[in-house]
């Protein structure tokens, strides 16, 4: 449908992303900067065109039987209004809506603004990439959250007698709302069809598995840590005292032999043999080691000191 002359000429160079038919020869134009309101020629007026700015801070909607009021809030600029008939209200709101969120920074170039919903004091924008939730009087303002589809991990929805939850799961925490049970079915649809399509999923069931599959190989990566062994041993306030103990416990057996034989335990060799020598048939006998632990030789003691003359 071609634009009227002084409608194309105040669009320029800009693309037209939307139109809607306000009645008669009146109809909105929506860029990705600003909203146009075009008024045809009337009996006590010549055609306009006026322009709304898509950088605001506020959106308000208030409707009434035959008419529906749309208040952009520019701050300290001050607030623009602009009429329409009640039964075109959403239907302008949705491209009004898609032009702010763009102008504002929350869509990335590109991002596709599929469906928007409002229930009451509930706003939801389905976009390509994210859900954007708005709770408030206002349709949307700066109190806005967004819920990106890649930090996605659960999608589901309870069904409730007079409204349906959806529950979203990101960041380790789940998100709730409800939608009234007339509209619930097209929240569902709308919003599994936007995240299975980001997430290349035939279902909802399977982009389920693709996520689980993905933590799963998030928990083996997070165990395969590096082994650094148990450490070093340490360290003794006593070394010598800990080489001895260990000494002593490598020959536990012959220590209790020791301690029974108490002729033994004072003479023995380091071996562990007996002090009084074994017989090779000679008749002589091995002479005691001198220096072992446990005792000392009185005879070697004597012969050792110097001698009183």
């Amino acid at each position: 449908m071609s634009l009227p002359d002084l409608l194309a000429e105040t669009v320029g160079d800009e693309d037209v992303v939307a139109e809607v038919s306000l009645g008669g020869a009146d109809r909105l134009a929506v860029t990705p900067t600003r909203t146009l309101v075009y008024r045809g020629d009337g009996l006590l007026s010549d055609e306009t065109v006026a322009e709304y700015s898509h950088d605001v801070e506020r959106i308000a909607v208030s409707t009434g039987r035959r008419k529906a009021k749309l208040t952009l809030g520019y701050g300290l600029d001050g607030d623009e209004t602009l009429s329409l008939p009640a039964d075109r209200a959403d239907e302008a709101l949705h491209p009004i809506l898609a032009g702010v969120l763009s102008a504002t920074g929350v869509t990335d170039p590109g991002e596709s603004v599929l469906r928007t919903f409002r229930f009451s004091e509930l706003t939801l924008v389905v976009t390509s990439d994210r859900l954007v939730k708005h709770v408030g009087a206002a349709v949307w303002d700066e109190e806005f959250e967004e819920f990106p589809y890649a930090d996605l991990t659960g999608l589901d929805f309870e069904e409730g007698t007079v409204a349906t939850a959806v529950v979203l799961a990101h960041g380790g925490r789940s998100e709730r709302f409800k939608a009234p049970n007339e509209s619930a079915r097209a929240v569902r649809e709308t919003l599994v069809d936007a995240v299975c399509d980001y997430h290349d999923a035939d279902s909802l069931e399977e982009f389920r598995v693709a996520v689980a599959d993905d933590e799963s190989d998030e928990d083996a990566g997070a165990d395969e840590t590096t082994d650094f062994g148990e450490g070093p041993d340490p360290l003794s306030a006593s070394p010598a005292a800990d080489a001895e103990a260990e000494g002593g416990a490598g020959d536990l057996d012959g220590a209790t032999s020791a301690m029974d034989d108490p002729l033994s335990a004072g003479v023995g060799g380091a071996d562990g043999s007996a002090a009084t020598g074994t017989d090779d048939g000679s008749g002589s006998g091995t002479a005691p080691a001198s220096g072992a632990a446990g005792g000392r030789d009185p005879a070697a003691d004597d012969a050792g000191a110097p001698r009183e003359t």
